[in-house]
């Protein structure tokens, strides 16, 4: 049941793989992508007991030597700190310009070693392997890599294209029903902004997703890569179609911010941000009523947060204010025109949050 979805980039065009067990088939495919004889596999601890032996024998099967290197789990991790780190580990495991890069696990772990891949020797080849569902559906596709800095969210960073993006849906197995269901939520707002036949497909299967049917899970990961592989194809630097895919992620950023990236999962704070950016759709005119209302239902179902954290408002101006799509003292606020449409619209950070108590969205 393997699919495959082609991100069209010209001379840096490259497939994602899609299906169960593949990893220990993943070495041959790494190899002939990068031309690679030898890698460092970049994870977390978990992710390293569970399937990086399936992938360094795959590997090894095909004449690349494979060192891994385990970096902490959470987004704490993903800073300059940890880069420096991993230059140091590149070079003891003896990289060179001609070596690979390959990212095993979530989207933190694509992040920051694909910062590493695209700064160590001025950029080397670069492979993700996401074992997460969040990762499966957005993070691993695109070559948006960076890490954070104390004041916001992916600040420093880079575009570094993969070479191949191998999605193994037999590794979400391992995951708590509080990881996937925050993965989702990646899948969700593609689907809000641009399909909604998508959208109505997670209406309806839901549960079964959650419950990694593969056929339920497999079409609604394959179409959320094409969305995202389609946008990237026709925007890879974030000018604008693809500001888009950032629906949810102005607050959602703020809000992972102000909780130090210690209370809330990326897609949980995703979740938040998609609800109040429908509302503020609605409020501002641009989406017909219901469509947030509509939104927080299917989220509330997968047992996400729908409501705002007890926050200081000023503090979530001044994650505002620091958002890297800020240009001019405003924000490019993506809102919606109803589920599957949506549009940008240029804001102040005191537009966006306006004062006094924000209404609540209840499923």
């Amino acid at each position: 049941m393997e699919r495959t979805v082609q991100v069209e980039l010209g001379e840096r065009s490259y497939p994602v793989r899609i299906g169960t067990d593949l990893l220990a088939k993943a070495g041959p495919e790494i190899a002939r992508c990068t031309g690679a004889r030898r890698v460092a596999i970049v994870t977390v601890p978990g992710v390293r007991r569970r399937y990086a032996g399936r992938l360094v024998r795959s590997l090894r099967e095909a004449a690349v030597a494979a060192r891994v290197v385990v970096v902490p789990d959470g987004d704490r991790t993903k800073n300059l700190r940890a880069a420096a780190r991993l230059y140091d580990a590149f070079l003891d495991a003896g990289l060179e310009r001609g070596s690979a890069v390959v990212a095993l696990g979530g989207g933190m772990v694509g992040d920051l070693a694909g910062f590493a891949a695209a700064t160590y020797l001025r950029g080397v080849a670069f492979v993700q392997v996401p074992t997460t569902l969040l990762a499966m559906v957005d993070a691993s596709v695109g070559g948006k890599v960076g890490v954070n800095l104390p004041r916001g969210k992916n600040l420093v960073g880079a575009f570094l294209q993969p070479k191949l993006v191998v999605a193994d849906a037999s590794t979400l197995a391992s995951l708590p029903r509080r990881a996937l269901a925050a993965g989702l939520v990646e899948a969700i707002k593609k689907a809000a902004i641009l399909d909604a036949a998508l959208f109505e497909r997670i209406e309806r299967d839901l549960e079964r997703i959650l419950a990694l049917d593969p056929e339920a899970l497999l079409p609604v990961i394959e179409r959320a890569v094409a969305l995202k592989a389609e946008v990237v194809s026709k925007d890879e630097r974030e000018t604008g179609l693809r500001l888009l895919l950032n629906f949810g992620h102005t607050l959602g950023h703020a809000i992972e911010a102000q909780a130090g990236y210690r209370r809330f999962l990326h897609g949980e704070a995703v979740a938040m941000g998609m609800v109040f950016a429908a509302h503020r759709s609605e409020e501002l005119g641009f989406a017909p009523a219901g469509t947030a209302a509509r939104i927080a239902k299917l989220l509330a179902r997968a047992g996400l947060p729908t409501e705002l954290p007890a926050q200081p408002r000023g503090a979530q101006l001044a994650a505002l204010r620091v958002d890297k799509k800020l240009k001019d003292a405003r924000i490019r606020f993506v809102v919606l025109r109803g589920i599957g449409a949506a549009d940008t619209v240029a804001l102040r950070p005191e537009e966006i949050l306006p004062s006094g108590r924000v209404r609540r969205i209840r499923s």
